[in-house]
């Protein structure tokens, strides 16, 4: 059961979108074939344009750990039960995600047995062009065989490239007690920098999460792998603590709408529930889009609006910001009162967003004389000629 489902809650819906007439070969899942990961046709250029730069992710791990289950269930949509008919990677998988400007990356799932740092790989092209390598343990089966190989994997990697950074998923923690989670998580953390200690790397960074594909922990921790591959983050993290001091707005997600990673948040904690809630609206506002909407081309358009009233005099908001990705606020209903500022915010907010956007395809480009400052704003004082 959802988190969702624990509230009685009235739902206002306000959108122009998706029609759900002709499902037959038009969507998968709740999604239509067209909103998903990849460069549509007339994206073409701009998919090309990153082409070799996008920072690349790569899953590694022992066989059987769960790598191919997570890359099922994060960006395939595919149901947990329904990745125990997996079979084992006996090859390199790689997906491309490019949705937005600021989630384009590569994803590379990398078999268990095999070594690819053996002189018959190019180690160099693995390593070298990664910007994140996720090394995933099963927190139920013995872990000491994969702690000596993710020591083997960091030291042979750093030396390749020492900018990756390096995170740890202790996978498989729905099947174990809260204190067990605890207890493995820190055996794992001592006994992995200790190795990386006696070694002289001391100073390579290691990133621990707790997850399992049958909750929302498993986005949770993709979320933050993603947000360090992320360039504007501090950017986007300003903007939206400006929206939501001025908005009386208590927590606050942009989100990747196909994979439902948040790829900024405000500097408030983030609360696991409420992050559930988020996900879970973002399904509801999918699933009755593409049930009674009016078009087939995707989830969101420049309409496309919801909200949630929870019996706990709690509102979510969702706004569409672009194609891919939706803001997604939680505030009280007091607050609320004051819809038409909130979405008079919302507005500057979206077009700080696009002029973050310009400045990063024009740099791309090549051609851009903008000044992005911190706040997010486009300083027009600071531009030069060239």
């Amino acid at each position: 059961m959802n988190v969702l489902d624990l509230y009685q809650f009235n739902l206002h819906f306000v959108f122009q979108s998706y029609t759900g007439v002709d499902q037959g070969d038009n969507f998968v899942g709740s999604f239509p074939k067209g909103f998903g990961y990849g460069p549509e046709e007339h994206d073409s250029d701009i998919g090309a344009s990153g082409g070799d730069e996008k920072p690349r992710i790569l899953l590694m791990g022992l066989r059987r750990s769960g790598k191919s289950s997570i890359q099922k269930v994060v960006f395939h949509k595919v149901s947990p039960n329904e990745t125990l008919f997996l079979e084992s990677t006996n090859k390199i998988v790689k997906d491309d995600v490019s949705n937005s400007s600021f989630v384009r990356f590569q994803i590379w799932d990398l078999p268990g047995h095999i070594d690819f740092f053996d002189p018959t790989f190019d180690s160099e092209n693995i390593f070298g062009g990664c910007g994140a390598l996720i090394f995933v343990i099963d927190a139920q089966d013995d872990y000491m065989e994969a702690l000596v190989r993710l020591h083997s994997t960091v030291e042979r990697a750093h030396k390749i490239n020492p900018n990756i950074k390096f995170e740890i998923f202790i996978h498989k923690v729905d099947g174990l007690l809260d204190d067990h989670k605890i207890e493995t998580q820190r055996d794992i953390h001592q006994r992995a920098c200790d190795d990386l200690e006696d070694a002289g790397l001391e100073k390579v960074s290691l990133s621990f999460h707790l997850t399992s594909i049958y909750d929302h922990s498993i986005f949770e921790a993709f979320s933050k792998v993603v947000q360090k591959l992320i360039p504007q983050l501090p950017i986007l993290e300003n903007l939206l603590n400006i929206l939501i001091s001025n908005s009386g707005i208590e927590k606050a997600f942009l989100f990747d709408v196909v994979s439902k990673i948040y790829i900024a948040t405000d500097s408030s904690p983030v609360d696991m529930q409420c992050y559930e809630l988020c996900c879970d609206m973002i399904d509801v506002v999918i699933d009755i889009s593409c049930i009674y909407g009016i078009r087939d081309d995707g989830a969101f358009d420049s309409q496309s609006a919801a909200i949630i009233k929870l019996n706990t005099n709690t509102v979510l908001y969702l706004r569409e910001v672009n194609k891919y990705l939706a803001l997604v606020c939680i505030l009280r209903e007091d607050n609320y009162e004051k819809q038409g500022l909130i979405d008079y915010n919302f507005q500057c907010f979206r077009k700080s967003i696009q002029e973050v956007f310009e400045v990063q395809q024009n740099s791309a480009a090549g051609n851009s004389n903008d000044v992005l400052m911190s706040n997010g704003i486009i300083d027009k004082s600071r531009l030069t000629n060239t």
